[in-house]
């Protein structure tokens, strides 16, 4: 999951609010669909800037937030792993393909926020690191409807990468 914890903040947070509402139902049926099959959660989050690694403090300003609503239903669980990135990528400058090695993960299923940025270029650096990447775009929020359509287009067919609409 990228960039779920979000507190909207931003130029374009009234674009990717209303995507992240729409879309919203579809993250929380992704990732409950996930944890019963028995796949590893693991969320990877922008730091926003904040540099003291304190995950549980981003998850309780995101659930307070402008879409805590929607939020909720995407808060970590125990069991659950949660990294924070200061980059669009999830994998530049995190642990998050140690974690993936140590367990054995062959392909990352991508959901979150905004896929024409961080989700695409996750994915993307995701094929750089050996593994198979798929991207659920009914469970992302985008800024902009025609970036996204072109960014997953990008992936698609230049990366390598599976999307799903």
């Amino acid at each position: 999951m990228v960039d779920v914890l979000a507190d909207f903040d931003h130029e374009d947070a009234a674009s990717l609010l209303a995507s992240f509402r729409a879309r919203g139902a579809r993250m929380a049926d992704a990732v409950v669909a996930g944890r019963d099959a028995g796949v590893p959660v693991v969320y990877v989050n922008d730091e926003r800037d904040r540099w003291d690694s304190d995950a549980p403090a981003l998850a309780r300003e995101a659930a307070a937030g402008p879409a805590g609503d929607v939020v909720a239903a995407l808060l970590p669980r125990p069991g659950d792993c949660v990294l924070l990135k200061h980059r669009y990528s999830a994998f530049d400058h995190t642990a998050l393909d140690l974690l993936l090695d140590s367990l054995d993960v062959e392909r990352v299923v991508l959901i979150g926020a905004a896929t024409e940025g961080c989700v695409v270029q996750s994915a993307i650096d995701a094929r750089e690191h050996g593994l198979k990447a798929t991207i659920l775009a009914a469970a992302c929020a985008t800024t902009d409807a025609a970036l996204e359509e072109l960014a997953l287009r990008y992936a698609e067919e230049v990366g390598g990468i599976r999307v799903v609409r």
